[in-house]
């Protein structure tokens, strides 16, 4: 049975965040290389990305490298950046056949310069696309960003910019690296670990999570079905009372 038709078209997440755990047991699993997972890894993400696009997510955030993922074996990070290039250069056509704007947030100036420059390249190009904005979480950590943003509003307030009391939300959204997105509905984790690793801390305040052993390279559209549709079984009450939102 196809899970895609029990989903309901007018309660969709506008924004879905995804921690694509599971890339390295699931090759060890297989007796090869954590590299093998990775690239395998990447046909979910083609997949997740296809079945968003079907059902109107207007936004998709993966969170592909993190910050901590640099103290990783280096011949790993090399691998994960040379798949990066070649994917982004694979999966252009793609993004433009089916009209997807694509974005990066993190500490992007710490990424190598062809990956740099392939990624900004595919930014530019997307940039005018409209159906979806997938956004890819590159050398990113929450907590780098909200000191970032503490940073600059700091600069901002010893300037004269902005006065401390109308410090607010907004002004903090206004300086975060997705200050263009909306916060996240759900958030999903695969591969059975129940932590959010340092992932979109201030934009997850009010996300549904959902957890998952499938590991990621076994991830398919029916395991994202699955996931908004608990999602959508979930009663977001924003602090409010079942009774006030009846």
């Amino acid at each position: 049975m196809d899970l895609k038709n029990s989903i309901l078209t007018d309660r969709l997440p506008k924004h879905i965040a995804i921690i694509m755990d599971g890339n390295g047991r699931w090759a060890k699993q297989k007796g090869m290389l954590r590299a093998f997972g990775h690239e395998n890894g990447t046909k979910s993400v083609r997949q997740t990305v296809e079945a968003c696009a079907e059902l109107g997510i207007e936004n998709l955030t993966l969170y592909a490298f993190s910050t901590e993922n640099w103290n990783r074996p280096k011949l790993e990070v090399q691998t994960l950046m040379k798949l990066l290039v070649s994917s982004l250069k694979k999966e252009i056509k793609t993004l433009q056949d089916n009209n997807i704007k694509l974005a990066a947030i993190g500490s992007l100036n710490t990424l190598p310069k062809k990956v740099y420059k392939e990624l900004f390249e595919v930014i530019e190009s997307t940039k005018n696309n409209s159906r979806m904005t997938l956004t890819l979480a590159l050398s990113y950590g929450s907590r780098e960003e909200i000191i970032n943003t503490v940073k600059e509003i700091s600069i901002k307030v010893k300037n004269n910019i902005i006065s401390p009391e109308n410090i607010e939300e907004s002004i903090i959204n206004e300086h975060l690296y997705t200050q263009n997105l909306p916060d996240v509905d759900l958030l999903i984790r695969t591969s059975g670990e129940q932590r959010i690793s340092n992932f979109l801390l201030w934009q997850i305040a009010y996300a549904e999570l959902y957890f998952t052993s499938v590991l990621w390279p076994d991830f398919t559209k029916q395991h994202l079905y699955e996931a908004i549709i608990e999602y959508q079984k979930r009663e977001r009450r924003f602090g409010k009372t079942s009774e006030q939102l009846s």
